[in-house]
């Protein structure tokens, strides 16, 4: 649950940049209102939450180990959302994330 609320934080952490204009206050206090990015960061926050909440009971290797899924699921998400091409190196790449978690939880 935590790599997915992560992962969606970040898509719309990507969104929001889109519209984020410069440094100076008028644009800062324009972001800092943006609804995009506020959802962005309760749902971050959401996941940290839940994270932290997971390291109760899980040894931090193991949990952290789930947290790659990021990795996985960030792309796939821009993908279908945002249009961004998925490629052969992705692909592989998340098949060794995953392996390499069976590996780690095995």
């Amino acid at each position: 649950m935590a790599p997915v609320l992560i992962s969606s934080g970040q898509i719309l952490f990507k969104l929001t940049s889109a519209k984020t204009g410069g440094l100076n206050l008028r644009d800062l206090v324009s972001l800092a209102s943006n609804p995009t990015l506020l959802i962005a960061l309760a749902l971050y926050g959401l996941g940290t939450l839940i994270s932290i909440f997971i390291l109760k009971t899980v040894p931090l290797t193991l949990a952290y180990s789930f947290m790659a899924l990021t990795f996985c699921f960030v792309p796939i998400f821009a993908a279908v959302f945002l249009g961004e091409a998925l490629t052969l190196r992705y692909a592989a790449g998340a098949v060794l994330i995953i392996g390499g978690m069976l590996l780690i939880n095995s």
